[in-house]
């Protein structure tokens, strides 16, 4: 076994193997040339979320005022925000930015059109 090892021994100085070399090989099934399986994934895979209640929002802007300013405001009233005319909004959902979008007008609703996937950090 010591003519075939890799591996030295902290106890007698020979070599040991942990590792069979066909496993490296690629001759057996998960060596380097194995193929990946790919599994077909339907809506009907997710059913067991469906009913999870999460909560998205849409943030045009946002506006910073004192109570007393709150207080004044009337139906009718023009609030000024911190974004412009045709930028981008912030689509959050359970509290988590998950993309930027576009409001569009679908018939005679306001809706919104996603144009950026924000990657998370995965917490």
């Amino acid at each position: 076994m010591a003519g075939d090892d890799e591996f030295p021994d902290s106890d007698n100085g020979t070599a040991r193997s942990d590792m069979d070399l066909a496993d490296l090989s690629g001759d057996r099934p998960g060596g380097p040339e194995a193929e990946e399986e790919t599994e077909t994934h339907t809506a009907s895979d997710l059913e067991a979320v469906f009913d999870v209640p999460v909560n998205v929002s849409a943030v045009l802007g946002k506006s910073y005022l004192q109570v007393s300013q709150l207080l004044k405001l009337a139906p009718g009233a023009v609030l000024e925000l911190d974004r412009k005319v045709g930028e981008a909004i912030d689509i959050f959902v359970n509290n988590r930015l998950v993309a930027r979008g576009e409001v569009v007008l679908v018939e005679d609703r306001l809706g919104i059109t996603m144009t950026e996937i924000i990657k998370g950090d995965g917490n």
